[in-house]
Order: C-alpha cells, then structure tokens, then sequence
C-alpha cells in the first residue's frame, strides 16, 4: 500500500459510513508530506488534495508547497475537469470561437 493513502477498513471506518461498502481508500496528507520528505523534495504542488487535507499535507512538509487545484464536491472530486470545460471557456474568459 502507498504511504499516501490508507484501507477504510484499517481504521475500523464502518461500511455504513462508506459510499459503497465495498473496500475504500482514503488519502493521508501526512502520510504524503513524509513520503516527499523522504525523498528530498525541494518543492512540491499540491493537485487535488481536499481543503484542509491540504492544510495538513503543508503543515508537515519540509520542502516549500504551493497549491494548483483544491478538490471539490461540485465537479466530483475532478477539480482540473473545469480546465476542459466548454462553459468555462466561453463565459468565464469570453474567448471568440467558442460554441
């Protein structure tokens, strides 16, 4: 198993308390900082970790961290799926061309 992640059922999280039941994962942004941390990283970007993960995740990291994208529950936990959106092409930066 990645050190960034952990099994659900691991830490006795109920299946009543999972989306599906089935085997679940879930990320540990300590567990990442100290994965990176090992690896000498002199700076990392933070892609898709959940606001407050992502306040963990910088907390325990020793090399400086920036964040990119933030998770969010609007586009599904597919936060970089607005990139290729027609919408947000057209009406947040009123490109010409675009249907």
């Amino acid at each position: 198993m990645h050190p960034g992640i952990f099994e659900e059922k691991k830490v006795f999280i109920p299946d009543a308390d999972t989306f599906t039941g089935a085997d679940e994962v879930s990320c540990n942004p300590i567990g990442q900082a100290s994965y990176l941390n090992a690896m000498n990283t002199d700076l990392n970007l933070v892609v898709g970790l959940c606001i407050g993960h992502d306040i963990n995740f910088m907390e325990y990291s020793k090399a400086p961290s920036t964040v990119l994208i933030v998770k969010d529950r609007v586009t599904t936990h597919n936060p970089a799926a607005v990139i290729y959106s027609r919408y947000y092409k057209k009406y947040l930066f009123e490109l010409p061309g675009i249907d």
